[in-house]
């Protein structure tokens, strides 16, 4: 009986540090990267690319999620909102956490092996950014600037498979994303911003300080304008445009959550960007009917 007990709990534990049960950050990850598959094959992407890309970033996000938590074992004890992490608690040992990493490492190689050359040889960036970013808030206040690089990676890949090459209209989605993955990840930010001071923690929301809602308007507004450069260069009609209001319209409402830069509240405007990422996809779907 004691065994079945270790096993569940083993598994809740698993569930616990891939984040199973918070699949925000997959669909953070998910949208831009279908946004890009579409643009990229100019309409809907075969079965095996849709798979790969949706499996790859399931996995990945898992692997990111991770080598986070073993980034951090020694001060998620010391921040609220971390404290009953897996390798915090002993659930799971940081052999195990590592085993984990690589079983997901090994999970999206097998996945990306089935593309071509050119994109194999890209997929080392993506990995080099999902194991460097945890470590990155030791050295540096942008993090979420590696964050976002990571985060945009699979885009750049995603060109590169359907096309064989990475246009200018690659890079320009990468910027967009980037830019709205350091607006979102800076409210995140603000929500252990207490915390990370105490223990030493560097963040955009601890260098922007009063500054925060500010910047993080700058970087939506940015990252709108620079989509709606690729829908002229893309020649896209009024269904994008309109997912752009939309977008702007959920950014101002992100705006109101964060003005009193409450935890909670600021909690609750980084899982609001869901709806951005896929208020836009649906636009470019529309586009490719």
């Amino acid at each position: 009986m004691s065994q079945t007990i270790t096993i569940k709990e083993k598994w809740q534990a698993v569930k616990d540090i891939t984040r199973m049960d918070k699949p925000i950050g997959t669909y953070l990850l998910l949208w831009p990267t279908l946004w890009a598959l579409w643009v990229a094959v100019d309409g809907w992407p075969s079965l095996h690319l849709l798979a790969v890309f949706t499996l790859g970033v399931y996995v990945m996000r898992c692997a990111g999620c991770v080598i986070n938590d073993y980034a951090d074992r020694k001060v998620d004890g010391h921040v609220k909102r971390t404290a009953n992490r897996p390798l915090v608690t002993g659930a799971l040992t940081e052999e195990q956490a590592l085993c984990l990493f690589g079983f997901f490492i090994g999970a999206a190689l097998a996945l990306v092996l089935t593309l071509s050359w050119y994109t194999i040889s890209l997929s080392i960036v993506a990995l080099l950014l999902a194991a460097s970013y945890p470590f990155m808030k030791r050295y540096t206040h942008f993090p979420q600037v590696v964050l976002g690089a990571a985060f945009s990676w699979g885009m750049i890949m995603a060109f590169a498979e359907a096309t064989g090459e990475i246009p200018m209209v690659a890079w320009l989605l990468f910027c967009a994303n980037l830019l709205w993955t350091v607006a979102y990840d800076t409210m995140y930010a603000m929500v252990d911003r207490d915390d990370d001071l105490k223990v030493g923690i560097k963040s955009t929301a601890v260098l922007f300080g009063k500054y925060d809602k500010k910047i993080i308007g700058a970087l939506q507004i940015t990252a709108l304008l620079i989509l709606m450069v690729v829908a002229d260069m893309l020649a896209f009609g009024w269904p994008f445009y309109l997912a752009l209001v939309i977008a702007a319209a959920l950014f101002s409402y992100q705006q109101m959550l964060i003005v009193d830069r409450q935890r909670e509240a600021c909690f609750q405007a980084f899982l609001h960007n869901h709806w951005v990422g896929l208020v836009i996809f649906i636009g470019i779907i529309i586009e490719h009917l």
